[in-house]
């Protein structure tokens, strides 16, 4: 079932950005990762599709080993974001993953190799700003198939 995106909640995945309360600045500089000194840094933009019907069955994973990734909402209604820890055996761990619903003000950066599924949006297209490290090599990114796949349902 998905929860509602909070800070705490989603601290072991990354961070979750949302304009201040206040006007002035917050900054998520520590939550930005590069484990590759020859990377770049990559901002790119994002138009897609919403889904097109629940509940959502995750079949694969990704994960940016050596990089965060961010990505910052520009025109967004309610979007998923679904991760989940690292097994032992390495792979993500898919029987404790997690889902959460973000709102159309908040963004997210996964923590450098934090696996999560590919960006999924609800109830309308929507488009994103996406800020991540690259070098062109095969670490850039990682997909891997679950062999258990699980679905997610958003609460009533």
């Amino acid at each position: 079932m998905a929860e509602p995106l909070n800070a705490a909640a989603f601290a072991p995945f990354g961070d979750v950005l949302a304009p201040p309360a206040e006007r002035g600045r917050d900054y998520f500089d520590a939550g930005l990762g590069n484990a590759r000194a020859g990377a770049r840094p990559s901002l790119s933009m994002s138009r897609v599709a919403p889904l097109a019907a629940l509940p959502l069955k995750a079949t694969m994973l990704e994960r940016h080993e050596f990089s965060s990734q961010s990505f910052v909402p520009l025109d967004v209604a309610r979007w998923l974001v679904i991760v989940a820890p690292a097994a032992p055996g390495g792979g993500p761990d898919a029987a404790r993953a997690r889902a959460f619903v973000a709102g159309p003000g908040q963004g997210i950066t996964y923590h450098v190799g934090t696996w999560h599924h590919g960006l999924t949006v609800l109830d309308r297209e929507a488009r994103f700003a996406v800020f991540m490290w690259r070098d062109g090599s095969h670490g850039d990114e990682e997909f891997v198939p679950l062999s258990t796949p699980f679905d997610v349902v958003l609460p009533d």
